[in-house]
């Protein structure tokens, strides 16, 4: 796994929620923003604060996830 030193996890911040660089902002957050369709770009206009890299590494964590865990969706 490529490393992932932009997400971390604090139990005082955002209930634990995985989070970029320790601020207010979830991964979950920012993959709902790019899932509806928002360009990386957009994300940081409204996110002025945030790197691209943070989004990026923010993807990857997520594709990480999505990897790890079995779902099985309706019609499968």
């Amino acid at each position: 796994m490529t490393q992932l030193d932009r997400i971390t996890q604090d139990p005082g911040v955002m209930g634990g929620k995985a989070c970029i660089r320790g601020m207010r902002v979830t991964v979950g957050t920012i993959v709902g923003q790019i899932g509806a369709g928002h360009a990386i770009e957009e994300v940081l206009a409204d996110y002025p604060y945030l790197e691209r890299e943070d989004v990026l590494q923010t993807l990857r964590y997520a594709a990480w996830l999505a990897e790890d865990r079995e779902v099985v969706l309706p019609g499968a």
